[in-house]
């Protein structure tokens, strides 16, 4: 073979083959090992997956995996929702991925709700479940401490009130019954039945009542007084578990919350234009973990109060922002850490920080009364 025409051929084929062309094919050579070291991994990572977990995975040829079998599941039907969601903000998707957030779910007040209703010969115990509403008739005496002084442990499962009341109509017998007003039995005589707050729950089982001019501590499971000396604090509020103590001090003029060997002591003042209708303020109701109380007045008569209408921050003696609109009636904080705040017609549902899980509509048959339990 002639060697200068050999060169000159490789010449000629060197000049067809351009830069552009080899680095294009190297691009795709490249793109296309990547692909295949991909798919060998993700197949070797599923591999190791169903071996881990027990489930057979079958690679497809395009890469993918099926999808394990689902668990076997038992499904129960569940009570009519009576929450209303809180609205939501809309999710936008990034322009980076394909996933969108997740709805919220809804917030739904499942439990027990205690409501008491007053007339003039009845004390009518209105208990409210997700599709129920069942009603429980008391009589009430002529001396009106039953209206007064009915009460409901934070379990829902006694009642209590003082019955019975002498001629000036302020002390009578302290007795206990189911919520149905079943199993009646008599707890302690002399019991003054006047006041905002005349008994008081220190949990479910345990009861502060007034006897004279002295606190008693009543263990209402045993019938009979817990021995000890309550103390001299007043205007007493417990946790619905009875681990956290919100009272008055007398002799310092303090307010405080203890429990689990913490005090917090905290101020409050109240609006000025309602100050003045009122012999001042005391907690209604305190958070689980002791940090905040719902606060409410003290009437000028010695007349029931239950409202409350304000949540003080213990540690910093902030008032909380309360979200929804309209009036307040009465804030609970119930065992299962939600903020339960009523107005009118409606309850707004609360999680422990206070942001809105949703609102309940009250029955027409509730509408106005006093909300004194919710039992998850």
């Amino acid at each position: 073979m002639n060697n200068d025409r050999l060169r000159l051929d490789l010449a000629g084929l060197a000049e067809e083959v351009t830069p552009v062309d080899l680095r294009d094919r190297a691009l795709r050579t490249s793109r296309r090992l990547g692909i295949q070291r991909a798919v060998a991994t993700s197949a070797a990572a599923l591999v190791l997956l169903g071996a881990a977990t027990g489930t057979a995975l079958a690679i497809r040829p395009n890469g993918q995996a099926n999808p394990p079998a689902p668990a076997t599941s038992v499904t129960s039907s569940a009570p009519p929702v009576e929450v209303t969601p809180a609205p939501q903000p809309s999710a936008t998707a990034s322009a980076s991925t394909s996933h969108s957030s997740q709805p919220a779910k809804p917030a739904v007040l499942a439990g027990t709700r205690n409501y008491l209703e007053l007339t003039d010969s009845e004390a009518r115990i209105h208990v409210v479940r997700s599709g129920r509403h069942d009603t429980n008739v008391l009589p009430l005496d002529k001396s009106g401490c039953v209206a007064n002084s009915m009460t409901i442990s934070p379990d829902g499962k006694r009642l209590a009130w003082v019955k019975d009341g002498n001629a000036d109509g302020m002390n009578g017998t302290l007795v206990t019954s189911r919520i149905d007003g079943s199993r009646q039995r008599t707890v302690a005589t002399g019991i003054t039945c006047l006041g905002p707050r005349p008994l008081v729950w220190q949990g479910g089982d345990l009861l502060m009542a007034q006897a004279g001019n002295r606190s008693v501590l009543m263990d209402m499971a045993a019938g009979k007084p817990v021995n000890g000396d309550p103390g001299q604090e007043t205007d007493r509020c417990w946790s619905a578990d009875g681990k956290w103590l919100a009272a008055f001090d007398a002799e310092f003029g303090k307010h405080w919350v203890a429990g689990n060997g913490v005090v917090h002591q905290y101020t409050y003042t109240p609006p000025k234009d309602e100050a003045a209708l009122h012999d001042g303020w005391q907690p209604r109701s305190v958070s689980m973990d002791g940090r905040y109380v719902a606060v409410g007045w003290v009437g000028t008569d010695p007349s029931r109060q239950d409202g409350s209408f304000a949540v003080v921050d213990t540690t910093t003696s902030k008032v909380v922002e309360l979200p929804g609109a309209g009036k307040v009636r009465s804030i609970l904080f119930t065992l299962d850490g939600k903020v339960i705040v009523q107005r009118e017609n409606t309850l707004t549902v609360l999680d422990g920080d206070f942001r809105q899980l949703g609102s309940v509509a009250e029955p027409a048959s509730v509408r106005g009364q006093r909300l004194l339990a919710y039992v998850p």
